[in-house]
């Protein structure tokens, strides 16, 4: 079949806040999309919870609102990705409560639960080889500490009757298929799988770590053998019960998963740059930034490289036999909010934007743009200064009980305040992308270019931080959703065997606009000044962390 036989796909993107669809044509525009909020228990700190059949439910009302109107038939395929939760269900199917308070409607663990801390020390504290994956630690957001916490707090509630755990991506899959195959991006990135000479499994971590359960039963309830690459095909196709939840053709060709920041460089990664005036344009010399709730910093490359605090190399993850390095900073898009959202003057703000019809960040952007009319708007920071890790830090410090810092406060509160705090805060996102590119490049990697997608990268303002603080070009998608983008071309490729993965990027991903970087000698001395701020305060905190922590 040609990639012309369909006249759309579907991409379906679980984010941590709401469910996403658009469908696209077989050139790959997005001709509709539709957005639906799914909800969310915290029951304790650090605790975050969701219900399986809330998101689903979620997912069957956006692809019937994209697909109004349109013939069943004309729909080749559908892809998911979702992010990294971890989803428990029983024998019968049945979610199973993973809350403290025995909430029955809470059977996820979300990617950003932190419940797992010590979990994941005591996993640290093994040394085992397949943490040389993740940069030499576990993280708590990762799906080994998760189990390990169910075991030991909810043995009874959960862990005896769970039957099945699955990422949020294969969960999806499997209920619009019926099969339990898993992805192979979701087992190695998120479940320690070892893809190396098809290893897989391996026997002396999970009996290590205290989760020999696993080794008994073959692996059955985490994805055992059935495992697919990503876009590969799976079981046939939508049910009849799927099919008609969510108003598409019954057999409808569903692409194995990806968690969804491995959508959005599979929808972005690809993009053609023979018109940039560089060298050294070649998918291994870019870095995706994949900006949502949180953002990741995806490097793929043709041969393994290990760096201390950076996740990989997962060997095939996106595209086989090619390897993928993901840094990453932990709730980035939520930090902006919340310093935003903190400060005495945000109701009036809301009320400025109002007025003037604009979102509150293009008129921050604006208002910080004005101000720099006698000198470059990015001295306004001068006396404020901010480590971004609110959340702990991922890369490449790898050290979750960081938190953030921020240095220069005063007892002001009108605008002018609270937009330095603003972009005080988006430089020192760009800082901590500085400090991954640093990182990265040490330990091998080649990176020249930067290419961005999803909710922060419609921000200008932190755009222009990341180019000029980072020194590389930013290159923007066409199509601007670039995870829904990704997610429909796992779709095609089920549908369109004949159109593997790379393929099918280089067919549907195309180059939007182009951020050079100001690369003034004085703007570039003054960045590197507070980048050496921002550095000494991390070094700060570990040394106040070891001071507090120095008798226990």
């Amino acid at each position: 079949m040609e990639l012309g036989q369909f006249r759309y796909f579907i991409g379906v993107d679980v984010g941590t806040t709401s469910v996403r669809a658009a469908l696209i044509d077989h050139k790959g525009c997005i001709k509709c999309r539709a957005t639906q909020s799914i909800q969310i228990w915290q029951p304790k700190e650090d605790y975050y919870q969701q219900s399986s059949e809330n998101i689903w439910q979620a997912c069957c009302l956006v692809v019937k609102e994209v697909t109004q109107g349109i013939d069943r038939d004309a729909i080749g395929g559908i892809g998911f990705d979702a992010t990294c939760s971890m989803v428990v269900l029983d024998e019968q199917l049945q979610p199973v409560t993973i809350s403290p308070d025995a909430n029955p409607d809470c059977n996820i663990v979300m990617w950003l639960d932190h419940r797992a801390i010590k979990e994941a020390e005591l996993i640290n504290a093994t040394e085992h080889h397949l943490l040389s994956y993740l940069g030499g630690t576990i993280s708590p957001e990762m799906q080994a500490p998760k189990l390990l916490w169910l075991k030991k707090n909810l043995h009874n509630q959960c862990w005896k009757k769970a039957a099945h755990f699955f990422d949020l991506p294969d969960f999806l899959s499997f209920k619009a298929t019926g099969a339990l195959t898993r992805s192979l991006c979701c087992l190695v990135c998120k479940w320690n799988y070892e893809y190396k000479d098809k290893q897989g499994w391996l026997d002396d971590f999970w009996q290590t770590i205290g989760l020999d359960d696993f080794i008994i039963e073959s692996y059955e309830r985490i994805g055992g053998k059935n495992i697919a690459f990503p876009g590969q095909p799976i079981g046939k196709g939508l049910t009849v019960k799927a099919a008609s939840e969510l108003g598409l053709a019954v057999g409808t060709a569903v692409g194995a998963s990806l968690v969804d920041a491995y959508a959005g460089c599979l929808g972005i990664a690809g993009i053609d740059l023979t018109r940039m005036q560089c060298k050294n344009k070649d998918l291994t010399s870019r870095l995706s930034l994949i900006c949502g709730t949180s953002t990741c910093h995806m490097a793929i490359t043709s041969n393994p490289h290990y760096v201390a605090g950076v996740w990989g190399p997962f060997n095939s993850v996106i595209l086989p036999g090619l390897y993928l390095n993901e840094g990453g900073q932990s709730v980035t898009g939520k930090l902006v909010d919340f310093m935003i959202q903190k400060h005495p003057f945000f109701p009036t703000l809301k009320e400025l934007s109002q007025e003037k019809n604009t979102s509150i960040y293009d008129y921050l952007n604006q208002f910080i743009i004005d101000q720099g009319i006698k000198s470059h708007w990015a001295y306004l920071t001068t006396n404020m200064h901010i480590l971004p890790d609110f959340h702990g830090n991922r890369s490449p410090i790898a050290n979750h009980n960081l938190k953030g810092m921020i240095c220069g406060l005063t007892l002001a509160s009108e605008l002018h305040d609270l937009a330095i705090q603003y972009l005080s805060t988006l430089q020192s996102l760009a800082f901590g992308t500085k400090q991954i590119v640093e990182a990265m490049t040490k330990d091998g990697h080649e990176i020249k270019i930067l290419l961005a997608c999803g909710g922060l990268s419609k921000n200008s303002l932190f755009l222009r931080c990341h180019a000029d603080i980072t020194g590389c070009p930013i290159v923007l998608g066409k199509e601007e959703d670039s995870v829904l983008l990704g997610s429909a071309m796992l779709g095609v490729s089920a549908a369109l065997p004949k159109y593997d993965l790379k393929t099918v990027m280089a067919t549907f991903s195309s180059a939007g606009e182009i951020i050079q970087p100001n690369l003034d000698i004085e703007l570039q001395r003054y960045y590197a000044k507070k980048y050496q701020i921002c550095l000494q305060m991390q070094q700060d905190q570990l040394k106040y962390l070891s001071i507090i922590n120095e008798d226990k």
